[in-house]
């Protein structure tokens, strides 16, 4: 992964953008990591991820008497909506 300073990244922004299609930015702020800029369709894929590690989890606890549907879906769009 690519490192650049956040002074280097506002000046050549364009050049990051373009960059980040093929692999994610570190960016740092007086020498420490503050954020990694990554592709639209890596952060897409990454929430898919995130969404399916849940749904399963969902689906365990339903399986295994824990909770039902109607709650799991509850409970779900309650943490989304928390990190929202």
């Amino acid at each position: 992964m690519k490192t650049i300073s956040s002074t280097d990244c506002k000046t050549r922004f364009g050049e990051c953008l373009d960059g980040v299609r093929t692999e994610p930015l570190t960016i740092e702020k007086t020498g420490r990591p503050v954020a990694v800029l990554i592709s639209s369709s890596e952060y897409a894929r990454l929430m898919a991820m995130e969404d399916a590690y849940w749904i399963a989890r969902a689906k365990e606890a339903e399986a295994s008497g824990f909770i039902g549907t109607e709650k799991s879906m509850e409970l779900l769009k309650a943490a989304l909506d928390a990190e929202a």
